[in-house]
């Protein structure tokens, strides 16, 4: 990429509830495996942060999804924030950034259906008995030796409500700049949006999209009352997922309208059961459809993240007002210095 001298949009501050941004580059949260066994953040961790917030020049650093409960633990090597004594760890994390003049989000997710009982040593949950595939959706008779999640009852719901509160008071606890609810990729939270995989037909009901988010908005709820009317709260929102019966377009900007009513900050975009790619695009930017269409429908600032590797074209993206912040995931996964080219006068 040529070095960049005049990124007029995207070396503009922004201000989310509390926290005031320098600029749009967003570093959005990337699975990098590199927790110990009990899920505690590790020197490479802390060496991975370090290194990607060197000089300051992303604005936003959303870190990689953590687990809010044993059995919502996704992978191995991933970060932890479901017990109190996680937070040393992830304190020293966000002390590390912020003494490179970065801020940080920390990323606060359950993986229901796509938990592998192989890892976690529990049985799964999700909004229906539907197998999934981390990120996308397997037909029952296609792959036969996925377990089939259990249906969540009332008593697991209020649990998982819970936890995913807890979590949030640890994330403030350990100092991050705001908290992060995962909705996206085939995950819980995604697990009860999609009508793919809801077929509940309770209050929870896949039928209708109010059904499909009550979860999302109890949680949000819970959330915004015990972290407070003033600490920046946002959401991972898989916005389509891009099959036949699956969520719409349509669905997300009523979805992202109430997730606003009901405390949410920031709206971060992404794919649903499609995972964090758009199969039917491969252009740079390639969610700017929803977060367009969701843009201009809210009050709140939105996130565009999807394959975006210069900062020409983030830049246009802000321009275009296609949304309000640009996340680089990859191309500064790949290259820490990217954001100092992209940034630096």
């Amino acid at each position: 990429m040529n070095e960049v001298t005049n990124m007029r949009f995207l070396n503009t501050s922004i201000k989310i509830q509390t926290m005031e941004l320098k600029n749009r580059l967003v570093m959005p949260p990337m699975a990098i495996s590199k927790a110990d066994e009990n899920g505690k953040a590790t020197s490479k961790t802390f060496d991975y942060y370090t290194e990607k917030s060197a000089g300051g020049y992303i604005g936003l650093i959303i870190a990689e999804h953590t687990y809010v409960s044993p059995e919502g633990k996704a992978s191995k090597g991933q970060l932890s924030i479901s017990e109190d004594n996680d937070i040393g760890g992830l304190k020293k994390l966000v002390s590390l950034v912020h003494k490179n003049g970065t801020k940080i989000m920390a990323q606060i997710n359950h993986a229901g259906g796509a938990a592998t009982p192989d890892i976690t040593g529990l049985g799964q949950l999700s909004a229906s008995a539907v197998r999934i595939s981390k990120g996308s959706l397997t037909v029952p008779e296609g792959n036969l030796t996925t377990p089939l999640p259990k249906e969540m009852n009332p008593t697991d719901i209020k649990k998982v409500v819970n936890d995913f509160t807890k979590a949030a008071l640890r994330t403030k606890a350990a100092g991050f700049d705001g908290v992060e609810i995962h909705s996206a990729h085939g995950y819980l939270l995604n697990q009860f949006y999609s009508p793919l995989t809801n077929k509940r037909i309770d209050e929870y009901t896949g039928d209708t999209i109010r059904g499909r988010i009550r979860l999302h908005l109890e949680i949000i709820q819970a959330i915004r009352e015990a972290v407070g009317k003033d600490y920046p709260v946002a959401l991972r929102l898989g916005a389509c997922d891009y099959m036949t019966g699956g969520s719409t377009i349509e669905d997300s900007v009523l979805a992202a309208q109430e997730f606003v009513k009901a405390g949410i900050d920031l709206i971060d975009i992404s794919g649903g059961l499609c995972g964090y790619i758009n199969p039917t695009s491969h252009k740079q930017g390639y969610f700017d459809e929803l977060s367009k269409a969701i843009k201009d429908t809210v009050s709140i600032p939105v996130i565009l993240t999807g394959g975006i590797t210069d900062a020409e074209t983030a830049e246009m993206l802000l321009e275009q007002k296609k949304a309000d912040l640009i996340g680089v995931g990859r191309a500064i996964l790949k290259d820490s210095e990217w954001a100092k080219r992209a940034m630096k006068p």
